[in-house]
């Protein structure tokens, strides 16, 4: 089973990631200019805290609407696959019990790997602290964001959260 879901998440991952190594390979002509680049990195960010401001309010509709579908979760040796907002609320309306004595998380660290039209990977670290403010857990994770339909939201993450 670890072999089969290694090679899904492997699988998931390159699909993913395959847009943005062209990108990498485009003519200097259709690569954003650092101008650009500093407004998609920009709007990532907002959409990044949406996301963590999102999560903190424990509304499952709320946390899905900052996010691009099909959306992606690699965590706990699971990949899921969201096709919707209401699916996301619907499997997500307990995540705050399941997560206790979790009460607000924080990003402790935001690195943007890569950029290019309308996609951004972030590297992360997220801090979970309980209602007292003491450091629950700490985890390093990976996001990538996306525009879509004018939407600016994340599309995928991998993470070591249970």
């Amino acid at each position: 089973m670890p072999d089969r879901l290694l090679r899904t998440s492997i699988i998931v991952i390159c699909a993913m990631l395959a847009p943005a190594l062209h990108s990498q390979n485009a003519p200097a002509q259709t690569r954003p200019s650092k101008f650009e680049s500093r407004v998609v990195e920009e709007e990532a960010r907002r959409a990044m805290d949406a996301f963590m401001d999102a999560f903190n309010s424990k509304d499952p509709a709320r946390w899905a609407a900052t996010l691009n579908y099909p959306h992606v979760r690699l965590a706990s040796n699971q990949v899921r696959v969201y096709q919707s907002a209401v699916e996301f609320a619907a499997e997500s309306k307990d995540y705050a019990k399941r997560l206790a004595p979790w009460d607000h998380s924080r990003w402790e660290s935001m690195k943007m790997i890569q950029t290019g039209p309308g996609k951004v990977h972030f590297a992360v670290t997220f801090v979970r602290y309980d209602a007292a403010g003491k450091v629950i857990g700490k985890f390093p994770s990976f996001y990538v964001v996306t525009l879509k339909d004018g939407h600016w939201g994340v599309q995928a993450r991998s993470s070591f959260a249970p």
